[in-house]
């Protein structure tokens, strides 16, 4: 069991510049739907019965020895019981549009899913532990988590530390490695993977939803090393984290990083937390420039939506479909698909509109 030792929180605050102009968007989104209900008492999977697992959120996805595994933040019971930090489950079927359905949990004694990643729950010093993103390595599943000190209001928490969690079992057991941990303030407190040319990007954001996005890498069998990591600065890589610029600019809450080979490009889905919706924007490199804004779901059709996490492992052509997570009352995971439709940039226009250009998502 590794040591927790109090840290004090970091308040320096990374500058946002963004590192090049925006690009115009060459993908449009048609229309977004929900697949169905994931978790809780209402979906197919009947995780409430099944595994005591009424609410939950996030749900983001990695690939291990062929199957694909979903990770939850805090969950809970009936009535708010029995809550557990995280979970995780495997999905029967990595195809969504078959619906995800959950073939097992990592349970505990009782049979109900269980704490992967044991967290202190001790208000002001650490209230909750929750894995952002996760990763395959060979025989090993590794876990970046967010140690969060205090929830604060309007999409604000404080994170006291992040880290890196692994398992040599195949999801059963989780040790929080003594070594793999960032202090409060990198910019890095909440990721998000990509496997790339034999190297691990790390798309991250700090506590809460209104920083920017940036992004390091590090080779996968350096990943535990904190001392390894490089991060792009705008012109190179460099080996100190608070060098690190915005690929992506302020505000960027829980996010996902995808490649379509059909397109061409890198897709982003983040939310906003001012727009009060789900955000994609694409790139022809991990580096950017990366395009301007476009809505995928908004909070008027969607109350309470966040984390939107692209499924992994599926060449994104037509469609690009993802877990979403939606606050009070329902506070449960949803699979969404965005269908997609690449549209003509007419540059003259954009030339003439500046680097605030944005696609008319309504216009036909």
């Amino acid at each position: 069991m590794d040591s927790v030792d109090v840290m004090a929180l970091s308040e320096v605050q990374q500058p946002d510049e963004l590192l090049q102009t925006s690009v115009p968007l060459g993908l449009r989104i048609v229309d977004t739907e929900v697949v169905n209900q994931l978790t809780g008492s209402n979906s197919a999977n009947a995780t409430d019965t099944r595994w005591n697992v009424h609410g939950t959120d996030l749900g983001h996805m990695f690939t291990h020895k062929d199957q694909l595994y979903m990770v939850f933040g805090d969950t809970y019971g009936p009535d708010g019981g029995d809550w557990r930090s995280n979970t995780i489950a495997r999905i029967a079927d990595p195809d969504p549009a078959k619906g995800f359905s959950i073939a097992a949990m990592v349970e505990g004694a009782t049979g109900a899913a269980k704490e992967i990643i044991r967290s202190a729950k001790v208000p002001g010093f650490e209230w909750t532990v929750i894995p952002t993103n996760g990763i395959s390595l060979g025989d090993r599943m590794v876990l970046h988590y967010m140690s969060v000190r205090m929830w604060g209001a309007d999409d604000k928490w404080y994170v006291r530390r992040s880290g890196l969690a692994y398992s040599d079992d195949d999801g059963q057991n989780w040790t929080r490695s003594e070594t793999a941990i960032w202090p409060a303030g990198t910019g890095f407190e909440q990721v998000a993977y990509v496997e790339n040319d034999a190297m691990i990007y790390v798309f991250g954001i700090p506590q809460g939803r209104f920083g920017g996005v940036r992004l390091g890498r590090v080779t996968p069998e350096d990943v535990l090393d904190p001392t390894a990591y490089s991060y792009w600065d705008g012109h190179a890589w460099s080996t100190n984290v608070h060098a690190a610029k915005a690929v992506v600019p302020a505000p960027a809450g829980e996010l996902s990083v995808a490649w379509s080979d059909a397109h061409q490009s890198w897709l982003m889905m983040y939310l906003d937390p001012v727009e009060r919706a789900v955000i994609l924007r694409t790139a022809p490199t991990m580096t950017g420039p990366w395009s301007a804004p476009q809505i995928v779901a908004h909070a008027d059709d969607y109350p309470g939506l966040y984390a939107p996490y692209i499924v992994p492992g599926l060449d994104i052509d037509d469609a690009v479909y993802f877990t979403m997570s939606r606050w009070k009352p329902i506070y449960n995971v949803f699979l969404m698909k965005a269908e997609l439709e690449t549209q003509a940039v007419d540059l003259a226009a954009v030339e003439t509109a500046g680097p605030d250009f944005t696609l008319n998502q309504t216009e036909e």
